[in-house]
């Protein structure tokens, strides 16, 4: 996306959170562009790279330019559900001489909860943070509470290594608002990072992050893209690619209606980004990879001739008529 309109005032602030983010990260604009999209619709976002990409680097310095509250979860085979979402504990009160049960929140009462290796844990844990993601509330011995807002999660999985992964079922994919492929730099920002302070192997930038943006700022966002015009022919464009994705040969199971719904808020989002105040079909088109990648599933043979999801999101928008 490009960064060089800046007459909205979410355009204006990722302007200023990709100057923080520059300090740390060199490149990946387009994740950065992402985040903020999706956390301004109130959407989770799932990052997947190898190994070494600055996914984990990327969130965390991502939230510190927002002022956002930011936890990081390694999950493993054996995590319980309640390591993410609290417990109820014993508390003493007046030197021990009474004592009640008390809820002990977890990590995943904060506004940025970065799930590293979501695909390592079991269902149970990851239906934990289901409830999380889609009610924004977790319920312990039958009672809720309620997150903090905003609350949104970036995921991360490595596509290349299987072994001890649960993989997503499709009910939460289908919860995440956007799939970023996080990929290599190229050589001039690979030689760039290179450039970047560091203390041994650590980055030493990451502490010259300041916070870009207030509370209000990205209340003012989030107004901004709800209020974004949308035309009739441009709804129904969202439509028309979100099924076209159901009846192509090469896919099992196509797109939801909710990737409707998500579809047309992320595009929102990339017309505000790119200082319009309203939708276009290019908007649809430039958030469709992001936004249905991870909702379909080939069918085998499909897989076998190395077909991706991308591939058919592609084919599902050459086949759709633009409208004008």
């Amino acid at each position: 996306m490009s960064s060089a309109a800046s007459g909205t005032a979410l355009a204006s602030l990722r302007d200023r959170v990709a100057a923080e983010v520059a300090k740390v990260i060199v490149g990946q604009d387009e994740v950065v562009d992402l985040l903020l999209a999706a956390a301004v619709v109130g959407g989770h976002v799932l990052l997947e790279g190898v190994p070494g990409v600055a996914k984990t680097l990327m969130a965390r310095a991502w939230s510190a330019a927002l002022g956002l509250d930011f936890r990081r979860v390694q999950f493993t085979p054996d995590m319980l559900p309640s390591d993410l979402s609290g417990t109820m504990t014993l508390r003493f009160e007046e030197a021990g001489s009474r004592q009640d049960l008390a809820f002990r929140p977890g990590p995943v009462f904060t506004n940025v909860l970065l799930a590293d290796e979501i695909n390592r844990t079991p269902p149970k844990t990851q239906a934990a943070l289901l409830e999380a993601m889609q009610e924004a509330q977790v319920s312990v011995d039958g009672v809720s509470h309620p997150l903090p807002q905003p609350f949104l999660v970036v995921a991360t999985q490595n596509p290349i290594e299987y072994e001890g992964t649960y993989p997503l079922p499709e009910a939460q994919l289908d919860r995440f608002l956007l799939k970023v492929d996080v990929g290599y730099p190229t050589v001039a920002e690979e030689e760039a990072i290179l450039r970047l302070g560091h203390r041994g192997v650590a980055p030493a930038t990451l502490d010259d992050v300041q916070v870009a943006a207030s509370a209000a700022d990205i209340a003012a966002a989030q107004t901004e893209v709800d209020a974004t015009a949308v035309a009739a022919e441009v709804s129904a464009y969202v439509v028309a690619v979100v099924r076209r994705t159901r009846e192509l040969p090469s896919v099992g199971l196509g797109a939801s209606p909710r990737a409707a719904v998500h579809l047309l808020a992320a595009a929102k989002a990339g017309a505000r980004l790119r200082g319009r105040a309203f939708v276009t079909p290019d908007d649809v088109a430039a958030m469709a990879p992001p936004v249905l990648r991870h909702r379909l599933v080939l069918r085998p043979e499909a897989e076998l001739e190395r077909y991706r999801p991308d591939d058919a999101i592609s084919a599902a928008l050459a086949s759709v008529p633009v409208p004008r």
